[in-house]
């Protein structure tokens, strides 16, 4: 379930990027946009998979949090600050941070 919801905010972030890319750049680079974070995903995924690997065992915390949850939700900290650095046009308006 937890894995769930940590691929469907990625899907509504993906969605998000590229609209907002799409209506203020145009669609070439909203689709460039979209590998980006597919890429990102998926290699960001593997690499905190070993990380993952290395400090729970298969079962981890229980049936809800096993490792792959506990890999997705490391990859999903690290991305949040990584877009929140690259995306700063789209979360600050006029200047300031939004709330």
């Amino acid at each position: 379930m937890i894995t769930a919801i940590i691929f469907f905010v990625h899907f509504l972030f993906t969605l998000i990027i590229f609209t907002k890319k799409w209506q203020e750049e145009n669609l070439s680079d909203a689709f460039i946009n979209i590998g980006l974070i597919g890429l990102l995903f998926t290699v960001g995924w593997s690499i905190s998979g070993i990380i993952a690997k290395l400090l729970m065992s298969q079962k981890g915390l229980g049936i809800m949090f096993d490792r792959d949850t506990f890999s997705l939700t490391i990859l999903s900290v690290i991305e949040f600050f990584f877009y929140r650095m690259y995306y700063k046009d789209i979360f600050s308006e006029a200047g300031t941070e939004k709330q």
